[in-house]
């Protein structure tokens, strides 16, 4: 067997140096566009909704009335940097973090 013809076979096929550092890229592709479709779909919006949230946070004031992600309904009564003092009922305090406030209710709505 002539080995000269075997590796002739198994080469490039008569692609050139600059043909094979196109292919490359073109083999890359498909993983810079699922890179980008998950940074459009799933990282950039969740970046929003925790910017969104930290804006909220920043901008407690005491009166406000507040959802907790455990479910408290209650008004803010006293702040600092890192906690909120929730008054649940009539004369019932109770203190959470400030990163566990879920929602701000709008001056409309009421505790029941």
């Amino acid at each position: 067997m002539d080995w000269v013809s075997v590796a002739h076979a198994m080469g490039t096929g008569g692609q050139g140096a600059g043909d094979q550092a196109g292919g490359g890229l073109v083999a890359f592709l498909p993983l810079i566009i699922m890179v980008a479709i998950f940074y459009f779909l799933l990282i950039r919006p969740q970046q929003k909704k925790q910017k969104e949230h930290k804006n909220m946070l920043d901008n407690l004031q005491r009166g406000d009335t507040v959802i907790t992600q455990g479910g408290l309904h209650g008004r803010i009564t006293g702040l600092t940097d890192t906690t909120c003092t929730l008054e649940i009922a009539e004369k019932i305090r109770v203190k959470v973090q400030r990163g566990y406030i879920a929602a701000v209710l709008s001056k409309g709505e009421v505790l029941e």
